[in-house]
């Protein structure tokens, strides 16, 4: 049901993709950038219309030019040193993300390492923090896939402890 893998997030054959986005929505570096590229101008002009997103919190579009049927954007937390609160909004971003999924009859969904790359979340600890909070998710059963995309084999790695390390 959760699986790791390492890829190109734009390119997957699932319901959703989460986008680690900043809180206008409006594209920017990483992830968030390539989603973006590869959803098409239709995304940004979507996402004009939704006024931004909270740290925490999550938003969903359609997918429009990507495989995916739909994109929820999560803002995940800047890490400040893991005493402004960190820990509980990027778990927010997962759960957050995982209700929208059921709300929309999404059954397969795939996330980005959210928060830890210009966001400088400890990697470790964001990994821990993802597989916890899917692990824990009340309505799991609605969701039949879950994929933890990293962008490199380092993460993935990190991840994959996070897994056996959580089971």
């Amino acid at each position: 049901m959760i699986q790791v893998q390492v890829g190109d997030i734009t390119r997957l054959e699932v319901d959703a993709i989460v986008n680690a986005a900043n809180s206008s929505l409006l594209g920017g570096g990483g992830v968030d950038g390539a989603i973006h590229r590869a959803a098409g101008p239709e995304l940004l002009a979507y996402c004009r219309g939704l006024g931004g997103c909270e740290t925490g919190d999550a938003k969903i579009t359609p997918g429009f030019r990507l495989p995916a049927r739909y994109v929820i954007h999560t803002v995940g937390p800047v890490w400040r040193g893991g005493d402004a609160g960190e820990p509980d909004l990027l778990a927010s971003c997962y759960r957050r993300s995982l209700e929208l999924a059921v709300e929309n009859a999404a059954v397969s969904i795939a996330f980005p390492c959210i928060s830890t790359g210009v966001y400088g979340y400890p990697k470790s600890a964001a990994a821990e923090i993802a597989v916890a909070t899917v692990r824990d998710f009340a309505r799991l059963d609605a969701i039949e896939q879950v994929v933890l995309c990293c962008f490199d084999e380092p993460a993935a790695i990190l991840h994959r402890r996070a897994l056996e390390d959580n089971q």
